[in-house]
């Protein structure tokens, strides 16, 4: 089983940054893509951004030039750098991890963005 745990979400002022972190444990052997999703009150869960452990992205549309994703294989974590935050970034993000095809979902971190 693979445990995963994030952090780092919280409130903030439009404009402003936030950094969240993900931590992968536990029965790990090959962790494949990592990624951060997001879900808004009301909405579906869609996705932000993903990394393969060779380090190629992916960003939806609304973040491109934004946010960052990083990861480090050694730390078996994934990274999200948000700048230039937004109103409608408010949202639940979740990290998802995968291994052996077998995607694990983290608990999500609140991010508030608001003045």
């Amino acid at each position: 089983q693979v445990q995963v745990v994030e952090s780092g979400g919280g409130l903030v002022q439009p404009g402003g940054s936030l950094r969240l972190s993900c931590v992968a444990s536990g029965s790990i052997f090959s962790l494949d893509l990592m990624g951060w999703y997001r879900q808004a009150p009301g909405q579906q869960r869609e996705l932000v951004a993903t990394i393969t452990p060779g380090g190629n992205t992916n960003y939806a549309d609304f973040v491109k030039g934004r946010f960052t994703i990083s990861r480090d294989n050694t730390k078996n974590t994934v990274y999200l750098q948000m700048n230039s935050l937004k109103s409608e970034d408010t949202a639940v993000y979740y990290c998802r991890t995968r291994q052996y095809n077998y995607s694990y979902w983290g608990q999500g971190t609140q991010v508030t963005v608001s003045s």
